[in-house]
């Protein structure tokens, strides 16, 4: 489905269910069809909505300078096009994450509860923006399916390489489905990205904090950060998962994420 949320700017989504909404935020470089066995889960007790972030799937591209906040602002005119007024859910992996952070930080009274699934608070380092940088540079002149493959051994853990051909096929088809200006654009946002730590103890809802055991991205020390900075966090540690953790275990995930969304008040 498409909504044009403000001139300029249309949003790709995915809705399912009914009930309190419940909303996806993808990893990059992919798109709301990562969130597929998710919606389909969680719609059977929730309203799941995966809104494509900026340049992904059939979602406006920027027009101005690239930013995670940018990208909150979008999600909070994509409810309120929705007609959405309650506070939401909000799901966000890696990508996703930071997002649910930078709204999590400016619009505080819209949010119920927050899932942060293989992310961080911390900024890039100049180490990581060098790298950063050189991906830019490599995706300028590559396709999307050389970016998928470089960066593919990052994302998922070897077992999920070595035994589960058909997650590593869905990830390729995902991302390599996506245009050299999104995937541009979103690798400048996220070196980019404010420093999350100042205001994880201002968090007021509950949390729930979620990682791969093999996600080399976003280790499980970094997750604890998060778990240690905001009051209401709980944590979970996904088995045999690398950074995409909600592709590479799902059942395991979404039984994480379903006991979370069922013990809200």
């Amino acid at each position: 489905m498409n909504i044009q949320v403000k001139p300029g700017l249309t949003v790709e989504y995915e809705e399912a269910g009914q009930g309190s909404p419940v909303v996806l935020l993808q990893a990059f470089p992919l798109s709301p069809e990562m969130w597929e066995e998710q919606i389909d889960t969680f719609s059977e007790e929730f309203r799941v909505i995966a809104p494509a972030l900026r340049g992904f799937g059939g979602t406006t591209g920027f027009s101005d300078q690239p930013s995670i906040r940018q990208m909150a602002e979008d999600l909070i005119d994509f409810l309120e096009a929705l007609r959405i007024n309650e506070p939401v859910v909000l799901c966000g992996l890696s990508m996703g994450g930071y997002v649910a952070l930078a709204f999590t930080h400016a619009y505080p009274r819209r949010l119920r509860a927050l899932v942060l699934a293989d992310t961080r608070a911390e900024p890039d380092t100049e180490e990581a923006k060098t790298k950063r940088n050189e991906m830019i540079e490599f995706a300028r002149h590559h396709t999307p399916d050389d970016v998928i493959e470089r960066v593919l051994p990052t994302l998922t853990s070897d077992t999920t390489r070595e035994s589960r051909p058909q997650v590593v096929g869905k990830i390729m088809d995902i991302a390599s489905a996506q245009t050299t200006d999104a995937i541009t654009d979103a690798l400048q946002a996220l070196r980019d990205r404010p420093d999350a730590r100042s205001w994880l103890a201002a968090i007021s809802v509950p949390a729930a904090v979620i990682v791969g055991e093999d996600d080399t991205l976003t280790p499980v020390a970094t997750a604890q950060t998060l778990v240690d900075g905001i009051p209401k966090a709980q944590f979970a540690v996904i088995e045999s998962a690398g950074h995409l953790s909600n592709l590479e275990q799902p059942e395991a995930f979404n039984a994480v994420v379903l006991e979370f969304l069922r013990s809200l008040d």
